[in-house]
Parts: structure tokens; sequence; C-alpha cells
């Protein structure tokens, strides 16, 4: 019979101090409301919020049960780490490229180098990627590099020069694919900035003026040319970063930032998803501004204080 009747009081409810019967259930979600912040009114919580993510208060995560700053910094390295080389490598091979099919417009060498870029873009960096670990990590036919993480298992034991080599053998795969795969947007808009550069009159007057092709390139299309390139970073980066890299993060166990925004709205853990979108914005504001200072001192004929 008490057995009975402890069933019955927590299936009919629990009496709160006011001497209002509550059930289980309501109780619990009176607690977590609380506990949340979410019985103050609503102007007060927008506050609250507002306050906590100026000095990068994120909370805590409602799965894993950490910081929300400490996955973000965390995943932040790491996608700034493949992100950084990836881009750097994208300009290194894109800007010189487009300068040689500039240069050699209409060639065989322009046709075929075309041909290879644009299958690249049109090629997904996954699909890539999986038929690279297929053929060097141990997919059935070599095993010249690891398949998943940043770092061998060994690697605080390594000196510094084993370490750095440790680290380019594990991003090899995961860099070359995503860089393989956005080589033709840079190439393009290079090779198309410096053939529109070279046929103004400047130019023109620059060869009539027995300047060598080297030095009207160097000299003249170069600087003005690129300013197109310049201004296109900060969208390559927010592309690299926030976007392309999830899928490569994923087939490589590297848990990025990418990784941790997917799995965030998966698992509804909105103190992540709203940090990481917070990030996001800002980062791409950042870049923005950096582009524009940048920009600026490519160009000494651009000025951003007020024209009178």
């Amino acid at each position: 019979m008490m057995a009975q009747m402890s069933v019955e009081d927590l299936s009919v409810g629990v009496q709160s101090g006011d001497g209002v019967a509550k059930t289980l259930e309501e109780q619990i979600g009176d607690d977590l409301r609380k506990k949340y912040g979410l019985d103050r009114p609503l102007f007060e919580r927008f506050c609250i919020m507002v306050k906590n993510y100026v000095v990068f208060d994120f909370g805590k995560s409602y799965f894993k049960n950490q910081p929300v700053a400490d996955l973000i910094l965390k995943g932040g390295a790491i996608s700034f780490s493949i992100g950084v080389w990836t881009v750097l490598l994208i300009y290194v091979a894109s800007i010189p490229l487009g300068i040689a099919k500039a240069v050699r417009n209409g060639s065989k060498f322009d046709l075929y180098s075309s041909l290879i870029v644009v299958a690249g873009y049109a090629l997904p960096n996954f699909l890539l990627a999986m038929v690279l670990v297929v053929l060097f990590a141990g997919g059935g036919f070599w095993s010249w590099f690891p398949v998943e993480g940043l770092r061998s298992d060994n690697y605080e034991e390594l000196s510094f020069i084993s370490r750095v080599t440790d680290y380019f053998w594990h991003i090899a795969i995961p860099v070359f694919s995503e860089v393989a795969t956005s080589l033709a947007a840079i190439t393009m808009l290079t090779k198309n900035a410096f053939l529109d550069e070279m046929g103004k009159q400047y130019v023109v007057t620059a060869r009539a003026q027995g300047l060598s092709e080297r030095s009207v390139l160097i000299g003249h299309v170069m600087r003005n040319a690129l300013l197109l390139i310049v201004a296109r970073v900060p969208l390559t980066l927010v592309t690299v970063f926030f976007s392309s890299s999830i899928l490569i993060e994923r087939m490589f166990s590297l848990n990025g930032l990418g990784m941790l925004g997917f799995e965030a709205v998966s698992n509804r853990d909105y103190p992540i998803i709203f940090a990481t979108l917070y990030v996001f914005t800002l980062f791409g504001l950042a870049l923005r501004l950096v582009s524009d200072i940048v920009y600026a001192a490519a160009d000494p004929r651009i000025r951003f204080e007020t024209q009178r």
C-alpha cells in the first residue's frame, strides 16, 4: 500500500512551497527554466546575452557539458591551421598560373590548363579526398599518409623538426583536396584581371615607350590587376574555414569549427550554434576590414577619409 501511494504521489504531483500542486514534469521544467534564466523577462535575457557575448562568455554546451568558449578555441585552432595553409597554397598556385594563362592567352597551355583547373573545380573536395585516401592512405594501394587526426600517437616524444614533419604529413591530403578543388576561381579571376588590364591604354602607351614586356607586366599591369584578387581573399578564407571544410573535417576526424557547428545543429545544442554564428560573423567582419586596408595600401588612389 505504501509503495502504491509513493507511485501515486509521483504520478499525481509534488507539493510546491506556495501550496500549488505540480506534476513532476512541470517541476523539472520550472527548474530548467530557472537554471537557464528563461523565467526572466525577454528584454532582460537579451541584455544578459549581449553582455556575455561581449566578453565571449557563451555558457556551457548542452551535450558536451563543457564551456562553449573552450570548444570554439579548440576547434578554431584546427580550422585555422588547415585553412591558412589551404588559402596560402591556393594563392601561391593560382596567381602565377593565372598570369601565365593571361600572357599565353589562346595557346595550348592556356587550353589544357583550363581543362585541368575546371575539372578540379567540378570535382567535389570530399570525393577527391576519398580517392586520395584509397590511393595513398591505406585504402588498398599505398599507405604513405595517415587517415585521421593532426598528430601521431607519439607526437609528444618527437623532436621539434619531427613534430613539424608529422604535422605536415597529417594535413597533406586534407589540404591538397581543398586546394585542388579551389584553384579554378582564383586562377580564372587572375587571368581575366590581367587580360583586362593588358588591353588598357596605359599599357599600350608603356609598350610604345619601349618598355619590355616583363617591365610592363610587373611594373604596370600587376599592381592594378591584383586589386581584384586581394578583394577576393576574405571570401576565400570564409569559404575554406566554414563551408567546404565540414566534410573534410568529418572524413579525417578533425574536430574544427565546421564540424563543431554541424554537430551542434544536429544535436540542437543552441549555445554552440549561437556562439559559432557569432564568431563566424566577427571573423567575417574582421576579414572585410583587413581586406579594405590591404586594398587601400595596394592602390594609393583609394582613401577612406571624406573627400571635400
